[in-house]
């Protein structure tokens, strides 16, 4: 008997047969105590009684598979005498059960470029109903993105939900994946549930160094903390990955400050002077806080600060005192001596007239 049958639903049984007539003939039937069925006596036109089972409480296979009753037939004689009969029952399923996931909402986290075929989660249903009508098939829901289904793999039959795609913590953080478990039947029950996975960022990403002003030529006389250039550094990984520090090369007269996060100003530090240096090419390194850091990631960039000349040089002779002795007679206009000053200054400033 199916267990999607309806109460009130009869089951005519087998007569049981009394050659006795009269009062000590068959006249009535009895059925054990049990939970869902009834008996129901009926008398033929001849007289004669037969009994049908009269399903009172719907059955559920998931509760009870089959059910051992005891059909007895009595006479009126006296003693009465009785004959008895084993009525045994299989409950047929019916897919009256659907998937139930042991819960709606599994929490996962993986690495972005973990390689493909790792397993990201498990998920689980049970269905209480037998054969087809409890076996169960996982799969993505409906309306899973394309997306989604490039990145992640699905097994059908153990619910693995493993890495399929390049995951980048840059471009999602967070998945939200819809799932479903169907079973077998005619009708198949679904059942719902949905995985949370978490991107966990990877250091996959150098620092990248951008100069946006530069202030060159620089006079050599500038005061220190002249501002020489701003430039702004960017890591597209987060937390500590994304941490960066800036620094110069020791041994030159600029420092590097900051006052924003991300934002530096390049600065003088020192005196300069153009006639020791009269240009440098600086290199900006920036480098993640990651640990470890990538060797490779670390950003860089190239400055080329020029030291513009101011007149702070006089010029010099090559002697502080000349000796020349000038024959009598010497013509007017005879060359007696030359003398030769230099200026280490540039353009005009480095010209020299005599007077």
């Amino acid at each position: 008997i199916s267990e999607s049958v309806a109460a009130g639903a009869r089951f005519p049984l087998e007569s049981a047969q009394d050659p006795d007539v009269g009062i000590n003939s068959l006249q009535t039937y009895q059925l054990s105590a049990n939970p869902n069925f009834a008996l129901d006596v009926q008398t033929r036109v001849d007289g004669s009684k037969y009994a049908e089972l009269v399903l009172e409480k719907e059955l559920d296979r998931e509760e009870q598979r089959e059910l051992n009753l005891v059909l007895t037939a009595l006479d009126g004689g006296s003693p009465p005498r009785s004959a008895h009969v084993q009525i045994h029952i299989d409950v047929v399923d019916a897919n009256d059960n659907a998937p139930v996931f042991n819960q709606s909402t599994y929490k996962a986290s993986v690495r972005e470029n973990t390689p493909s075929g790792t397993l990201v989660a498990k998920i689980s249903a049970y269905d209480l109903d037998d054969g087809p009508n409890g076996d169960i098939v996982y799969s993505f829901s409906s309306h899973t993105p394309a997306k989604v289904r490039e990145l992640f793999a699905l097994d059908s039959a153990t619910g693995e939900l493993r890495v399929k795609g390049q995951l980048d913590y840059e471009e999602t953080k967070l998945y939200e994946i819809y799932l479903q478990a169907k079973d077998k039947g005619a009708v198949p029950g679904v059942a719902h549930c949905k995985v949370l996975v978490e991107v966990v960022d990877v250091n996959d990403n150098a620092p990248e160094v951008t100069v946006t002003s530069v202030y060159s030529p620089v006079p050599e006389d500038a005061a220190p903390g002249t501002v020489v250039a701003l430039l702004s550094v960017t890591d597209l990984d987060s937390h500590d990955n994304g941490l960066v520090n800036c620094f110069i090369s020791p041994g030159i007269p600029f420092m590097l400050s900051s006052s924003l996060k991300n934002y530096y100003t390049l600065k003088t530090e020192g005196a300069l002077d153009r006639e020791k240096a009269a240009e440098y090419n600086i290199t900006i390194t920036a480098k993640d806080s990651g640990s470890p850091p990538f060797p490779a990631h670390s950003g860089t960039a190239q400055i080329t600060v020029q030291v513009l000349d101011v007149n702070d040089n006089a010029p010099t002779f090559d002697h502080t005192t000349y000796r020349v002795k000038v024959p009598e007679n010497t013509p007017v206009g005879a060359v007696l001596l030359r003398v030769n000053a230099s200026d280490p200054d540039e353009g005009p400033n480095g010209e020299t007239q005599y007077s």
